[in-house]
Formats: structure tokens, C-alpha cells, sequence
């Protein structure tokens, strides 16, 4: 089966403030080539731009027989999608464990809708802005992804990811720049 690495990351410029900008990004990698997409918004949230990086990567893809590996920073949209809290939200008509509605709804439906058009889809945590020469840092953050994301999330990997992540990163500042 056809293995597709998705790299994600959003991001708000002055988030939670009245005048913000957003913008997402997303890298997909397939068979050694990569694409990369991006855009942005204004008066939205780093939430809603996490979300939505996720959102674009998948709708980029042309067939569901694959094998998808997203590597985010969210914990936010990791943990919703690796624990599928969404099957809760729905039960409860879109009221999360705090007896509050659930914010985005607008996004998470169609993420959802996506998602369930693959049957193996993965979710991994990823660490955003993290700068590759501190080799102390590296050492750190790579024991503390391996524990979220398990014993094959080896140290090369967890390079890899990093430096994908970062260009994620880049195209939501790019997607931020494009929409000021």
C-alpha cells in the first residue's frame, strides 16, 4: 500500500486579539516528492488554523487506498484525532467534556467527514519550532515524542519530522504574510 507523510501547522498572528491574521500549512509526501500548500485567513485562531492544515492536505489527496501519516504540533487536533473525542462530541450533540460546545465545529465536521475516508490513518505529534542545532534540545524533545508516539519514532524520524514540520511552519507564516 502507498505510504503518504502529511506534515501540518498553523498558526495566528496576534491570535485572540479582534485584528489577527491566520495561516496554514501543509507539506505531502509521497514516493520522495513532496507538495506544498498554504493560506490564511483573517480574524481566525491557531486552533482553526491547525484544524484546517489538516483539512486541505487531506481533501489534496485523489485516492483513500493509502497508508496517511500526520505529524502535527497540535496536541489539540492530535489528541482529538488519536483518541477520536469527536465520537463523544457527536453523542452529545457537539457538547465537549466540559459541558461546553465544542469550538470549530464548522472545521471538525469536514475533518471528520475526510477521515473517514481512509482506513489506515495515523496521527503523530510533532514539535514545532524546534531549532536543529541545539543537539540538547534534540535529545529531550526526541525522548518525549517517543513516549507519545511510541518505540518507532526513532531519532531519524523524529529529524525528519522536525525539519517537515519547520517548512510547515514557514508556509503558515507565508500564509500569514500573503493575508496581512
Amino acid at each position: 500500500m502507498k505510504i503518504v507523510n502529511i506534515y501540518t501547522d498553523g498558526g495566528c498572528s496576534n491570535n485572540q486579539s479582534d485584528i489577527n491574521t491566520g495561516g496554514w500549512g501543509s507539506v505531502l509526501e509521497y514516493n520522495g516528492k513532496t507538495k506544498e500548500i498554504y493560506g490564511g485567513e483573517k480574524n481566525t485562531t491557531n486552533n482553526r488554523m491547525e484544524i484546517f492544515a489538516v483539512l486541505m492536505a487531506l481533501k489534496e489527496l485523489k485516492t483513500t487506498d493509502l497508508i496517511i501519516n500526520i505529524y502535527s504540533d497540535s496536541s489539540y487536533v492530535i489528541n482529538c484525532l488519536k483518541e477520536k473525542w469527536y465520537i463523544k462530541w457527536q453523542k452529545n450533540g457537539w457538547i465537549n467534556s466540559q459541558k461546553k460546545k465544542v469550538e470549530n465545529k464548522d472545521l471538525w465536521e469536514p475533518l471528520i467527514s475526510e477521515i473517514q475516508n481512509f482506513n489506515n490513518i495515523n496521527f503523530y505529534r510533532a514539535k514545532g519550532h524546534l531549532n536543529l542545532s541545539k543537539n540538547s534540545e534534540l535529545e529531550k524533545w526526541h525522548a518525549k515524542l517517543k513516549k507519545i508516539n511510541g518505540n518507532d519514532f526513532n531519532y531519524d524520524l523524529f529529524i525528519k519530522v522536525t525539519k517537515m514540520n519547520n517548512l510547515a511552519d514557514e508556509l503558515a507564516n507565508k500564509g500569514i504574510d500573503e493575508n496581512r
